[in-house]
């Protein structure tokens, strides 16, 4: 084979029997050459009047057949040696770029060149992700040719774009981990200037996954230690994590709902103060599309909690009409004449007695609190709080001050907020309350470092098709998140089903395997037809990425985690450091 532009590897020709396109061409391979999908080539062209021209380009389609043959069963003369025919090997080329841009087509017989090197870069726009401080040039995976693969920064950071959507059936390493890679390189490539201001607010929705970020992986190779080391990362765990998990149920003692991992988690709750002056009510009716009447009143009745709660200390909520209830031993002067409710479940009976006014009595509720809606209205919201009292009882309380999660607090950058072992109703409660606390902060400039969310699962909390408080919160930071600094790493099985804003709004979108109905779903076009044939069939750690620079998207493998993955995968550290560190 011959060299040619950059010294790349002469590979073949682009074919005269078929158009050739300044966009599109197809190449006939030579001899022994090997083109396979997703090569990078690179041909030459010239005109008298526009100078050195050259096309650059995905191979998206290959092919093999026997020319000379008419019918099927020629195929077997042919291996005989009965008749003659030629081996045709050809290719189908999507033009990246073209420089300079002159939109004029390949001449046909020009010779094509493996892209290396330069030309590689120029394929893939490499050379353009800089801005004046430097690269943005952000570690994305391998290429099929083992060269490393990038993404431009600024369209994750939200200098020119945010957000990423991440589509894949769970259980083939799509999702979860390459959004934790992602994460990976984020913090620690050196790409991201701030990077040491970043922080993470990582949701777990299964099993206890990502409770080990802070463990080396044993099943770790050295040839995925240097696929680390060739992306310029450290092939190791996160460095500071901080685990929160939910409350077992019962008990005296907080203690973090947990089996596989017994130290370094914490219990997250909120008392009875901080849920009704942070106005978190509202996330507990996550269905509103189906009790529209109810929004009103669910407001009015946050609106009321909040005035109540001005000025208390908590965690329980000092009321001072309320009959039926027994003064507790421990009282201040400031309690005087004042009861105190120490659970959720006294403040729903608290509601139910200023909705619906006392038990098995006839009257009518407080006037100030009922907002004149009819009493069916009243008796639905109080059922709905009754039915929540078991599912969030544990997470709201009024007997110890509250510890809710805060990832911009504190020195550790991830925060892991388990949600795994919550109710369904529970886990939009604490998603709700967090995205909505942590996007309120960055509005009033709380924080100046960016913070990356991830949340799985995207159809549950952003429902194409249903109203919620907490879609609403996913809205705003998909349409406002990127110029706050709030960027979200969303991901789902089925994009489909997701609202389609939030989707829309992601710069970069990958796709891991998805089963053949999906792939077929609108919302899949910007990929090319053998894209989404490929993607039914992708195997585990490969993803397809699409940014908006590169026209076409890339098919990327990502190194195996470095970080445990679960219990079994902790590689111990027993030395008087660690241990050290665990005991002190």
């Amino acid at each position: 084979m011959m060299g040619g532009p950059e010294n790349g590897q002469r590979i073949g020709v682009v074919l005269g029997r078929r158009e050739a396109t300044p966009l599109e061409f197809w190449v006939g391979v030579e001899g022994e050459g090997l083109l396979r999908l997703d090569d990078l080539v690179v041909v030459e062209g010239y005109h008298p009047k526009v100078g050195r021209v050259r096309y650059f380009g995905m191979v998206d389609h290959v092919a093999k057949a026997h020319e000379g043959e008419s019918y099927d069963t020629d195929t077997f003369l042919a291996v005989e040696g009965k008749i003659p025919v030629s081996l045709a090997y050809v290719a189908h080329v999507s033009v990246t770029r073209i420089v300079p841009e002159e939109f004029f087509p390949p001449d046909p017989g020009s010779a094509v060149y493996l892209a290396q090197g330069e030309d590689l870069e120029l394929a893939l726009y490499y050379e353009a992700m800089k801005n004046q401080r430097g690269s943005t040039k952000l570690p994305a995976g391998f290429l099929k040719n083992g060269e490393v693969a990038y993404l431009n920064l600024e369209f994750l950071n939200g200098v020119k774009g945010g957000h990423v959507n991440i589509s894949g059936i769970s259980g083939v390493a799509a999702k979860t981990s390459y959004a934790t890679f992602l994460l990976k390189s984020l913090l620690e490539s050196g790409v991201l200037e701030d990077a040491h201001q970043a922080r993470v607010l990582l949701f777990n929705v299964k099993g206890e996954d990502l409770l080990f970020l802070d463990k080396p992986n044993l099943r770790l190779s050295p040839e995925a230690r240097r696929d680390y080391e060739k992306l310029g990362l450290d092939p190791g765990p996160f460095r500071s994590v901080y685990f929160l998990a939910p409350p077992k149920k019962g008990g005296e003692g907080i203690l973090p709902n947990v089996e596989t991992r017994m130290e370094g988690v914490k219990a997250y709750y909120w008392d009875l103060v901080q849920f009704a002056q942070k106005g978190l009510l509202p996330f507990l009716f996550a269905d509103r599309g189906g009790m529209s009447n109810l929004g009103y009143l669910i407001v009015h009745v946050t609106e009321k909690l909040r005035r109540l709660a001005e000025g208390q200390k908590g965690p329980h909520l000092l009321v001072s009409d309320w009959p039926g209830a027994e003064l507790p031993e421990e009282i201040t002067f400031d309690d005087l004449g004042r009861v105190r409710l120490k659970s959720f479940a006294q403040l729903v009976q608290y509601l139910e007695y200023k909705l619906l006014g006392p038990e098995g009595g006839k009257g009518e509720g407080d006037s100030t609190w009922v907002a004149r809606q009819a009493r069916g209205t009243l008796e639905a919201f109080v059922r709905r709080l009754r039915s929540s009292v078991e599912n969030v009882g544990h997470l709201i309380r009024g007997d110890r001050p509250g510890n809710p999660p805060d990832p911009l607090s504190g020195s550790h950058q991830v925060h892991v907020v388990d949600l795994a072992k919550l109710s369904p109703q529970a886990q939009m409660f604490v998603v709700g309350s967090l995205l909505s606390d942590l996007f309120a902060k960055k509005e009033r400039g709380q924080y100046r470092g960016r913070v990356f969310v991830v949340l799985d699962e995207l159809n549950k909390y952003a429902p194409r098709d249903e109203e919620s408080p907490i879609k609403d919160v996913l809205l705003d930071i998909a349409e406002r998140g990127r110029s706050l600094g709030v960027i979200l790493i969303g991901a789902q099985q089925t994009a489909s089903e997701v609202e389609r804003r939030v989707v829309g709004n992601a710069a970069i979108r990958v796709v891991g395997r998805l089963d053949a109905a999906e792939a077929e779903r609108p919302e899949y076009r910007y990929l090319p037809t053998s894209f989404r044939q490929r993607a039914l069939i992708l195997p585990q750690g490969a993803v397809i990425l699409h940014q908006p620079e590169i026209p076409v998207p890339l098919l990327l493998r990502f190194p195996f985690p470095a970080w445990a993955t679960k219990r079994e995968e902790v590689l111990e550290d027993n030395s008087a450091e660690a241990l050290r560190r665990e005991f002190f």
